[in-house]
């Protein structure tokens, strides 16, 4: 579907690498790391060697100046291949938008270096008791001369144990809210290199296993006050602009596992016979295979409409929600059907539907729940 986005003449070559470097390394292997431990920390390692991990930097920082749409077009492809991988990839965008939005020009080339040296980022702000509710935070950074010092608790942390940078959200003053009491923080270094600082439960997942999940624990955590990204209190501005942002990557990867299930469903269906003929031919399977395609198109085209407004600099908060709330229920609905198509064969492990079922629901839960999409489009409608 690559023809779709009108990708430039360099992103047109890196998606054929992405195509041989998946085929080769993701696409065997991501079904079986899921069935054991789900950690591909040696493909992503291979991954990043090549780029892929730095697909949005800026030419000014060293990058190759991708556009939005050339890197959206690229993570639906690798999350083709398997979603974790695309996540663990993109979570990039959503660790680095902060810094991108409200940092300096020394806290994004510190940021940019490390991911240009094969790095990956973490976004700490999700707390137990504090999912959708961002103001239930409980975690908290006290000035201390010249640095901050944060303590806290922070859980479903996409690349938590493997991050090389981490960008963390803490009340600064929590009497003001979450609206003004978070402030965003820059750590540029891994856990392990910093003090008080460390990896609690990794999760163990229904589906994304090879997305690697944690907790990231602060004990004192001594942060200079340099790498406050913004003014105090700007964090929760920060992090809602980044999530709008990152609601159309989380919708392009729900997309690139939609066309992985109608892809797999109409090469099955092709080639299974029942009653003396191939499924194909069956009228109620190709009205299943009708939907699982409308569906697919459907959640793409919100997805690129909302990148173009993006890149236009025109209101898209709306849009990246349509995305990620299509998207995601689209990948559920298309992945079930995949399996129905596939029978008896689609609910067991050796077979890819199964795992892109599991993988699909997390996309109606994450980054905001698809419920809480559909409070941020109807309000906007409502205004």
């Amino acid at each position: 579907m690559a023809n779709e986005f009108n990708m430039s003449e360099k992103a047109q070559e890196i998606y054929k690498q992405i195509e041989e470097f998946c085929e080769k390394e993701v696409k065997q292997q991501a079904m079986e790391a899921d069935a054991k431990e789900g950690d591909i920390l040696d493909i992503i390692e291979k991954a990043s060697k090549l780029g892929f991990n730095a697909l949005d930097v800026p030419k000014e920082f060293g990058g190759i100046g991708l556009s939005k749409m050339d890197s959206v077009a690229l993570l639906e492809k690798m999350s083709w291949y398997d979603a974790g991988f695309g996540i663990t990839i993109s979570a990039n965008g959503l660790a680095s938008g902060p810094v991108v939005i409200g940092g300096n020009d020394e806290q994004k080339k510190k940021m940019y270096d490390i991911i240009l040296n094969g790095g990956i980022g973490a976004f700490c702000l999700t707390e137990r008791n504090a999912g959708c509710d961002a103001s239930a935070g409980e975690s908290r950074a006290v000035r201390d001369g010249d640095d901050y010092i944060i303590n806290g608790k922070k859980c479903f942390i996409t690349n938590g144990p493997i991050a090389s940078y981490y960008v963390v959200f803490a009340m600064t003053a929590p009497e003001k809210g979450a609206g003004k009491g978070y402030t965003a923080f820059l750590i540029d270094k891994k856990v392990d290199e910093v003090e008080g600082m460390s990896i609690g439960l990794v999760e163990d997942k229904m589906g994304i296993r090879n997305s690697q999940v944690s907790e990231v624990l602060f004990d004192n955590v001594r942060v200079p006050a340099s790498m406050r990204i913004g003014e105090e209190g700007q964090g929760f501005k920060l992090a809602m602009m980044t999530l709008d942002i990152a609601r159309i990557t989380c919708g392009i990867t729900a997309v690139g596992i939609c066309q992985r299930a109608l892809d797999e469903a109409v090469e099955y269906a092709k080639n299974r016979v029942q009653f003396g003929t191939a499924l194909a031919n069956n009228e109620v399977i190709q009205f299943k295979i009708a939907d699982m395609q409308m569906h697919t198109a459907a959640a793409r085209e919100l997805c690129k409409h909302a990148t173009e407004l993006y890149m236009k600099h025109l209101p898209f908060s709306s849009e990246a929600a349509m995305a990620k709330c299509v998207a995601g229920d689209a990948a559920a609905y298309v992945t079930s059907e995949a399996v129905q198509i596939f029978g008896g064969y689609g609910f067991m492990h050796n077979y890819p539907v199964e795992k892109l079922m599991r993988d699909s629901k997390i996309f109606q839960i994450f980054e905001g729940s698809n419920e809480i999409q559909r409070l941020v489009i109807g309000r906007n409608a409502l205004r």
